[in-house]
């Protein structure tokens, strides 16, 4: 008897709860870089209806991958279509298949819509799905009407409770972008610290924290994300952070929820009691869902989905009242150097103050060779995963600072300035600040994240 995918879904999630290295859930790191390789020309798409036999096999397709098979005249009905939107689908369904038979009929399918072999780029090798999705997010293709319908019948096949992100016909979700992060959705109460039922990625409430003698426990050269707000410093431990991936806590009069999206190595700090009237104080979780290789948040009280790079609702409730959660700046720094510029900081303690056991290294240095998930075209004017340091000028226009590069020149007592944007150092972090001395806010980011939010960005360079 065939296996649904939500069964193959629970099974894959047993097996990789089992490997604690590893708390996504996602095979180990392969190289993604496309040396030498270049896009081909993106195929041309009718804008115009779906034609309704053509609708049917969509959906037939997707129904027959629910439950456990593949329906292959279905599939080939699609791609002799020639609508080259239904790639998106294509897409989808490579995410979920099990069968390298499988994989390499939507391969062939994928082909012959778009016209190209996606067997020609080098990353094909590592995944068939995230060449084939690279492919289309660098066109920037048009998905076809009712894609995200169909898509909605596959995703919550494996986890029902997404049902409400694909509910709002009026979110800003740009649902082609989203892909399956490997967990299932982190929907515990605010304030419940055990694990979750299924793989999750669990959300930290209101941590227990230590003075900086008592984090003695964190090793000096060991990175710690921190804020400072009101004059209230709190570092946390990147491999606690790693974990979690999402904080919930007070500091310095302020509620702050702080997502740390670990495929993007950014670690950002929202103000969750700025919101207009009558919007409950959001509670940040992980959804389980990525885009773009970015962590999609939520608020576990209203199921509004939030852009975790920008704090901008896109969906539910907090999308209708339009809020976008005021952000504040995190800096990247060793323990080390950080306690030595804020003595009076606190720290994360050491079991989280849940009794949990953190290993030094959870990822065992699974992204160390790039994006393992798909991120499209990038600009080339650095490095996919160079660490590069956010800011939006005051003029607006978002200006990124190449962390290295940046300190270097600090630590040579050159100034770092761009836009009227002008670096200093923080421990052994940067921070941003006008011209006239005013706090700008900052973070740091993996160069394909920031540039893929700011496509428009300035680069600094020494």
């Amino acid at each position: 008897m065939p296996w649904t995918v939500g069964v193959l879904v629970l099974l894959w999630l047993a097996l990789a709860a089992c490997d604690s290295s590893d708390p996504q859930g996602d095979a180990s790191p392969s190289p993604t870089e496309r040396s030498g390789y270049s896009y081909p020309t993106a195929p041309a798409v009718d804008a115009g209806p779906v034609g309704g036999r053509v609708e049917v096999q969509a959906g037939a397709l997707v129904g027959s991958l629910v439950g456990g098979g593949l329906d292959r005249d279905a599939l080939a009905g699609l791609a002799a279509s020639g609508d080259a939107r239904q790639a998106w689908l294509l897409s989808d369904l490579l995410r979920f298949v099990q069968s390298p038979t499988d994989e390499a009929e939507l391969v062939s399918a994928f082909e012959r819509l778009t016209g190209t072999d996606p067997r020609e780029d080098p990353s094909f090798a590592e995944s068939a799905w995230r060449s084939v999705t690279n492919h289309l997010i660098a066109w920037d293709l048009p998905a076809a009407p009712g894609y995200v319908s169909h898509k909605a019948d596959l995703f919550t096949a494996v986890e029902p409770r997404w049902r409400a992100f694909f509910a709002d016909r009026d979110a800003q979700i740009d649902w082609r972008l989203v892909s399956w992060g490997g967990v299932l959705i982190d929907d515990r109460p605010e304030g419940d610290s055990e694990p979750c039922p299924q793989s999750c990625i669990p959300a930290l409430d209101d941590p227990q924290l230590t003075g900086a003698a008592g984090g003695d426990w964190y090793p000096d050269d060991a990175i710690v994300f921190a804020v400072v707000v009101r004059g209230d410093a709190v570092a946390f431990p990147k491999n606690i952070m790693e974990v979690h991936e999402m904080v919930n806590l007070t500091v310095g009069a302020r509620r702050l929820g702080i997502p740390y999206c670990t495929l993007c190595a950014s670690a950002q700090a929202y103000f969750t009691d700025s919101v207009p009237s009558g919007v409950t104080r959001p509670v940040l979780r992980t959804s389980g869902l990525l885009s773009r290789s970015n962590k999609v948040m939520y608020d576990l009280r209203t199921r509004s989905v939030l852009d975790t790079f920008t704090g901008r609702a896109l969906s539910g409730p907090l999308h209708d009242k339009r809020v976008v959660l005021e952000q504040t700046s995190v800096t990247v720094s060793s323990w080390g150097d950080w306690k030595r510029a804020h003595p009076d900081t606190r720290i994360v303690a050491q079991d989280g103050g849940i009794g949990r056991d953190y290993p030094a290294d959870p990822l065992g240095g699974r992204d160390n060779d790039g994006p393992i998930f798909p991120v499209g075209d990038v600009d080339p004017r650095l490095p996919v995963q160079a660490r590069v340091v956010g800011v939006t000028a005051p003029d607006g226009t978002p200006v990124a600072f190449p962390s290295q590069e940046a300190r270097a020149a600090l630590a040579e007592g050159k100034q770092v300035e761009l836009r009227g944007v002008d670096l200093l150092a923080d421990g052994s972090g940067l921070r941003a600040r006008t011209d006239d001395g005013r706090e700008l806010i900052a973070h740091e980011a993996f160069w394909f994240a920031w540039s893929q939010f700011h496509p428009n960005t300035d680069l600094w360079t020494p």
